[in-house]
């Protein structure tokens, strides 16, 4: 279209209706044609964008052909589990033979960044399937019948790619599934209940005997809020938990991602694997890529342990932040992590990795902890060792300046967090109660009580180790960074 068409066009047609207005034709009919004109165009403009956006919603995302059970780490138990329930769409003739009913969905759930797309796509290679996928949010729409729509054409799309393809099996995942299938409240979310309607229907209606066969996976991390419809048996036949790694794992993990990257030397991805506890697969990938990008900046060809802790740092910290602090300040935060790292050290021997004066985040320095063994139950003495150690920090600050500062504020709501599963797992001297029957009195009285306690066993070990905590304070102060194993040669050479 030419430079300023439009322009003339919109400032001719007014002189058009005027002149013929003068030539004696009606202007009424006149105007209501030429209006009826412009919303049909608007119209169809309209209904052709949202076809656009639709076909580009559809679109469906195929797995990589690479992609297998062997590329994912860290998910044993999760992947073992999977490739049972796959069994129905690989031995096809012994289904007929037992009489089994094909699955129709299975669930995978479980924390962010654990794996469950990979899952998914490598179900797919496993299987020789077709893989379309989408996201929840995908089918949110304000308008009644539009997310009913897009699931009905997702499932089309799967049976019409499986076809062209001419295979028998088609995989259909749907990520953070919560978004559609959450539970209903019986209010007037019209499109919310017609979209998990339709999909309960599809579900419903897909057969054992129908080519190409269809399977539904969908990930969430929120299985509690999931309509109760959704996970019955014969719709979601399978719930497979898929969490966070266990040490293994994470070592599994930690060399998968180093295939292709030079490692020193020096390097134990084992010990990397003990430092990352809590870590998913998703923040262990960017471990392993935020250290090579370390090794680029130095130009280092290979990349080396101290890389790692700093990728370790970084994930788990945030990035290093550029703050001037007061001669005050860096020996108040220096007196504060030492609480928290001594402390951590005389309840649990090795198990600090470092302490460091560098600003990450929102913090202007931390300890890096790092356990001996993974952990899932918690006794009550473990309990309270977490609460002595998040409370050395205050502590601490006590003994040398006679009062806190508001960088305890992040050590009182950990401290306050875990009193409250105590409280709840009937660890306390309230026993077993339930956490509705007890008063706002109460829960203050036994915080009060449990905090007091073990604030002041606290004050009485870090008394134990003045001495010793002025040496590592000078040391820490200079050199901004205290090795764990420099921290525990320290308190040894006390002891002794």
């Amino acid at each position: 279209m030419r430079p300023y068409s439009k322009e003339i066009a919109v400032g001719a047609l007014p002189v058009l209706i005027v002149f013929l207005i003068f030539a004696g034709v009606p202007a009424l009919p006149l105007i209501m044609g030429v209006c009826l004109m412009a919303g049909l165009l608007l119209l169809a403009r309209a209904r052709g964008g949202l076809a656009i956006g639709a076909a580009a919603k559809k679109a469906p995302t195929r797995a990589p052909q690479y992609l297998t059970f062997g590329d994912i780490g860290g998910q044993e138990q999760a992947k073992r589990e999977l490739m049972e329930a796959l069994e129905f769409l690989v031995k096809k003739d012994a289904l007929y033979k037992l009489g089994i009913r094909p699955l129709k969905g299975i669930l995978l759930a479980g924390p962010p960044g654990t794996g469950k797309t990979l899952l998914a796509k490598a179900a797919a290679q496993h299987t020789n399937s077709v893989f379309v996928a989408a996201s929840g949010s995908e089918f949110v729409e304000m308008y009644v019948g539009v997310g009913a729509g897009r699931v009905r054409d997702l499932f089309q799309e799967a049976r019409k790619l499986a076809a062209k393809e001419k295979k028998d099996s088609a995989i259909v995942f749907i990520d953070e599934i919560d978004g559609i299938g959450g539970k209903r409240d019986g209010g007037q979310q019209r499109e919310y209940d017609q979209t998990l309607n339709q999909l309960l229907t599809e579900m419903d209606g897909i057969q054992g005997d129908e080519n190409p066969r269809i399977l539904l996976i969908a990930a969430t991390n929120r299985k509690d809020s999931l309509d109760p419809a959704l996970l019955r048996p014969g719709r979601f036949d399978r719930h497979i938990q898929v969490d966070l790694p266990d040490k293994t794992g994470r070592e599994h993990i930690l060399n998968l991602h180093a295939r292709n990257k030079p490692m020193a030397e020096d390097v134990s991805l084992a010990k990397v694997a003990d430092e990352t506890f809590g870590f998913s697969g998703a923040q262990l990938e960017s471990v392993m890529n935020e250290a090579a990008i370390y090794a680029m900046r130095e130009e280092s060809d290979t990349i080396t342990s101290a890389h790692l802790a700093q990728a370790i740092d970084k994930v788990m910290m945030g990035e290093r932040m550029d703050r001037e602090t007061t001669r005050e300040e860096r020996e108040r935060v220096a007196i504060h992590e030492l609480g928290h790292a001594i402390v951590a050290e005389s309840v649990r021997p090795g198990s600090v990795a470092q302490v460091s004066l560098t600003p990450r985040g929102q913090a202007l320095g931390y300890v890096r902890h790092h356990p001996s063994q993974d952990r899932y139950l918690y006794t009550k003495t473990v309990l309270e060792e977490q609460i002595m150690i998040a409370l050395g920090g205050a502590v601490a600050e006590e003994l040398n300046y006679g009062g806190r500062s508001t960088g305890s504020r992040g050590d009182f709501d950990q401290a306050t967090h875990i009193v409250r599963s105590m409280i709840e797992s009937g660890l306390s001297s309230l026993g077993i109660v339930h956490p509705q029957a007890i008063t706002t009195e109460q829960w203050a009285k036994e915080n009060a009580s449990i905090l007091d306690e073990l604030t002041e066993k606290t004050r009485e070990l870090l008394r134990g180790h003045l001495e010793t905590f002025q040496r590592l304070l000078s040391i820490l102060i200079q050199e901004e960074t205290l090795s764990g194993d420099d921290l525990r040669t320290q308190l040894q050479q006390t002891a002794a």
